[in-house]
């Protein structure tokens, strides 16, 4: 039987760390798909991103994370239900950014998702990324 610590398709694991050790009930994982986040004791809540919703990575570390070794990545995605998710705290921080933002592109590049910067453009009316508004020729 397979070790349960071992699970499928886990290539990331990490908990949000206080004074870098691990005692917290927030856990990270990352798989080929999706990253999740398992957070609470009493009253356990389960997220979810699709990586292909991703739109940017960022990482931040205060004094304090240096010290203690660890550091906070800041995802941003075009998902409705959680557009900002922040792995606080966690060990590795340029490794795991490096990690993300690889499998976030093969996950595009598998959707054959293309890049559109016309999103949050004033063309753009319902934030989908596709200009909305028709242009007459002699508009511009």
């Amino acid at each position: 039987m397979a070790d349960k610590k071992q699970e499928e398709g886990v290539l990331w694991k990490d908990r949000m760390r206080h004074l870098g050790l691990p005692i917290s009930f927030t856990i990270y994982k990352l798989k080929d798909d999706r990253l999740f986040l398992q957070r609470g004791f009493f009253t356990t809540r389960y997220e979810e991103t699709l990586l292909y919703r991703v739109r940017d990575l960022s990482l931040r570390r205060t004094l304090w994370q240096k010290i203690f070794g660890v550091g906070s990545i800041v995802v941003t995605s075009s998902d409705k239900s959680n557009p900002y998710l922040e792995l606080k705290n966690i060990k590795n921080t340029m490794e795991v950014k490096e990690l993300l933002h690889k499998k976030v592109e093969e996950m595009k590049n598998k959707k054959r998702m293309r890049v559109n910067e016309m999103v949050d453009s004033p063309f753009d009316t319902d934030g989908d990324g596709d200009v909305d508004v028709d242009f007459d020729d002699d508009t511009f």
